[in-house]
């Protein structure tokens, strides 16, 4: 009797059967909705479709390389030009400066030297004195001036007035100051070279030293008119 009621315990009747395969088929069923829960969000995107977003995005990936690269050449060429005006704009600002130098209408400074001539007899006129000035000129001196009270451009004229001279209307004292910028050795020699000013001025009784300097600065200004007729052309 004992053995005959343990198998029957251990004989799995058909209830249990039907809870077995119950169990299993959950337990199946929650295995495979946790795998698919775990798998990328393209799974069941089909393979057609799959090749279509992929071009997609190759596409969007190369305009927004195209538009990068648009940016940065815009932007190479916003700086480009920014530093071309820039350079544009000290170029502009040298030459004015340069042209102002050049007219009388600012001081300079830099080395040249200083010619001092003496005339105790009075006998050096305006010719000479312009004589000294356009050798000092054709040497390269930039800027000229006369005991610092007039400045010589281009346009400056030289009168005799009784025993002085006048220089744009200014009259100069002797002894005659005259200060030059410009390379300071080769404008020392266009002065005392043989024939040149030293030379000219000792024949007529005076002397003429020049003196090479490392700075000269020239303050005297150039008197400017106004054109009467002349307008800018527009």
């Amino acid at each position: 009797m004992p053995d005959k009621r343990w198998k029957s315990l251990l004989r799995p009747t058909v209830s249990q059967l039907v809870v077995a395969v119950l169990i299993g088929g959950l337990a199946f069923s929650m295995t495979v909705q946790i795998r698919d829960d775990d798998t990328d969000d393209y799974s069941g995107v089909r393979g057609d479709d799959l090749v279509e977003l992929l071009k997609s995005l190759d596409a969007a990936n190369e305009r927004l390389s195209t538009q990068t690269e648009e940016l940065t050449a815009t932007r190479n060429g916003l700086l480009d030009r920014t530093q071309r005006s820039e350079q544009a704009e000290k170029q502009a600002k040298l030459r004015a400066e340069q042209l102002a130098i050049l007219a009388g209408t600012s001081g300079a400074t830099g080395p040249g030297v200083e010619v001092v001539v003496n005339d105790p007899n009075k006998d050096v006129d305006a010719s000479q004195l312009l004589d000294a000035i356009e050798s000092l000129r054709d040497a390269g001196a930039e800027a000229i001036a006369i005991n610092g009270v007039a400045r010589v451009i281009a346009q400056s004229y030289f009168l005799d007035d009784d025993d002085e001279i006048r220089v744009d209307g200014r009259e100069i004292k002797r002894p005659y100051r005259i200060e030059a910028i410009g390379d300071s050795s080769t404008l020392a020699g266009a002065v005392r070279f043989p024939g040149g000013l030293i030379d000219r001025i000792s024949t007529r009784g005076g002397t003429a030293i020049v003196t090479e300097k490392d700075k000269v600065t020239i303050t005297a200004l150039a008197d400017i008119k106004s054109p009467e007729y002349a307008r800018p052309s527009s």
